[in-house]
C-alpha cells in the first residue's frame, strides 16, 4: 500500500510541476518503503517511464506537447542519465545523500528567491 501511495504522489506532482521521480519518489521510497538509496533511485527511474508516458499522452491529446523541444531536451537527458548512473555507482551512500539534500535545498531557495 505504501508503494501505491508513493506512486500516486509522484504521479500527481509529476503532472502538476514536471517533477516526481527524483524529488518525490526517491525520498519517499527511502523513508517510507525503507529501500536502499540505489534501489530507490533505480526503482524511481523505472516508474517514471510509466508516469511520463501517461502524462505526455494526456498533455498530447490537449496539444500541449512540443515534440521537437522534447527531443532536444530528452536526448541529452538520456545521455546524462547514463553518465549519472555510472557516477552514482562510484559514490558512497553518504555522499549521494548529502548531494541530493543540497540539490533539493538549493532548488527550494532558488524557487523562493524573488
Amino acid at each position: 500500500m505504501r508503494l501505491v501511495a508513493i506512486g500516486l504522489a509522484a504521479g500527481i506532482f509529476s503532472a502538476l510541476f514536471g517533477v516526481g521521480g527524483g524529488i518525490v519518489a526517491v525520498p519517499l521510497l527511502i523513508l517510507l518503503a525503507r529501500m536502499p538509496t540505489r534501489v530507490a533511485t533505480a526503482t524511481s527511474l523505472g516508474a517514471i517511464t510509466i508516469t511520463a508516458l501517461a502524462g505526455v499522452v494526456v498533455y498530447g491529446i490537449r496539444g500541449d506537447v512540443d515534440v521537437g523541444y522534447a527531443a532536444v531536451v530528452g536526448i541529452p537527458a538520456a545521455a546524462g542519465a547514463l553518465f549519472g548512473t555510472s557516477l552514482q555507482q562510484r559514490l558512497n551512500i553518504t555522499t549521494l545523500s548529502y548531494g541530493f539534500a543540497f540539490l533539493l535545498a538549493g532548488v527550494g531557495v532558488w524557487l523562493l528567491w524573488p
